[in-house]
């Protein structure tokens, strides 16, 4: 037969709930800081990645259709000459 020390029984508890104590601090804790960077990110004006890239993209555009206009107002000044 076996039997069950209360003392035991009362830590395990204890450690029990401690654990639960402290994954939930952790949980907090995660959140705030998750917070604060979202926070400080926010205040830096930083782009996402998708604005970046889209950004890019005109600017890559924009770089084609200058060459093209160049290469246009080229071919008109050789026909006037």
């Amino acid at each position: 037969m076996q039997t069950r020390n209360k003392v035991l029984d009362d830590l395990s508890q204890l450690m029990t709930n401690a654990m639960g104590v402290a994954q939930g601090a952790k949980q907090e804790a995660d959140t705030a800081m998750r917070s604060l960077i979202d926070r400080w990110l926010a205040d830096r004006d930083f782009v996402t990645r998708e604005e970046f890239d889209a950004v890019r993209a005109m600017a890559q555009k924009a770089r084609e259709e200058n060459e093209a206009l160049k290469a246009r107002i080229e071919a008109l000044e050789n026909t006037k000459s």
